[in-house]
């Protein structure tokens, strides 16, 4: 898992009613307590014994629902903001405990740097040394239902399953030590095979992600994102340029964050 430049805002004022409130602009996202932002900040109060209250504007530029973690990094951006505006009062474990019970991607953005992820994400490994890469992604015009995709994949592993899981970590850290690495050898995504075969469109922007000159396509997450990846900002640049008339939906050209571990989480 990689973090990369497409960010949502989020403008915080603590508040005497002890309500949390949130107003949504951008892209579409609920405005009431079912939004993540606003789970993250009750389960922080909660945890702490603090009685605040709470203004949230949400500044939405990820699309939502798109398989890229945009809730999930707004939950742990509310995590780590309000730790650190009261003084510290949650630990690093404490904060990813909370983060774990609010979703299986939110442990994942308090790391704030490249990993390798297990169990359902909860446990990270960061890597080292993840080059400088950039991303072009697009974001169809198509609804896909998280929950749908999950039921759909067999989660009942058998013992070979596990083993051939195991195997894919193992193939992953050996392809890490490799020089030069090879991006395309390491792209797989498990849910791709359930959410491309209801939407064609899917394959389609991965064919034309790598006939452009990407190093490899993937959909992310449960999609129905689509991501390809460039060594330099120019060929990735020329590459978003040619796309922009395909009528694919939004494209968005993006660095890759390799950062350094977060000291003050």
């Amino acid at each position: 898992m990689v973090p990369v430049g497409l960010y949502d805002r989020l403008d915080l004022r603590i508040t005497s009613d002890k309500r949390i409130n949130i107003s949504c602009r951008g892209f579409s996202a609920p405005s009431d307590e079912e939004n993540l932002a606003c789970r993250a900040a009750r389960a922080f109060f909660g945890k702490t014994g603090m009685n605040h209250g709470l203004s949230i504007t949400l500044t939405k530029n990820i699309p939502v629902s798109a398989g890229l973690g945009g809730g999930s990094s707004d939950a742990a951006c509310m995590l780590k903001c309000l730790n650190r505006n009261f003084a510290f009062p949650l630990t690093p474990e404490e904060l990813a405990e909370l983060a774990v019970g609010l979703g299986a991607d939110v442990p994942f953005f308090l790391v704030e740097r490249p990993c390798i992820a297990m169990g359902i994400g909860e446990i990270l490994k960061p890597i080292e040394n993840w080059p400088e890469l950039w991303y072009i992604i697009i974001m169809p015009p198509i609804q896909v239902s998280t929950s749908w995709v999950y039921g759909s994949l067999n989660l009942s592993p058998t013992s070979s399953e596990l083993e051939l899981t195991n195997k894919a970590y193992e193939d992953i850290v050996k392809h890490l030590n490799k020089k030069p690495l090879v991006i395309g050898r390491m792209l797989e995504n498990d849910l791709e095979r359930i959410t491309a075969a209801r939407f064609p469109v899917i394959e389609r922007i991965k064919n034309l992600l790598t006939e452009a000159g990407a190093d490899g396509a993937l959909m992310s997450g449960s999609g129905p994102s689509v991501f390809g990846v460039f060594q330099t900002k120019g060929k990735a640049f020329h590459v978003k340029e040619a796309l922009a008339g395909s009528n694919l939906g939004d494209i968005f050209l993006v660095q890759g964050l390799t950062g350094s571990p977060a000291s003050n989480i």
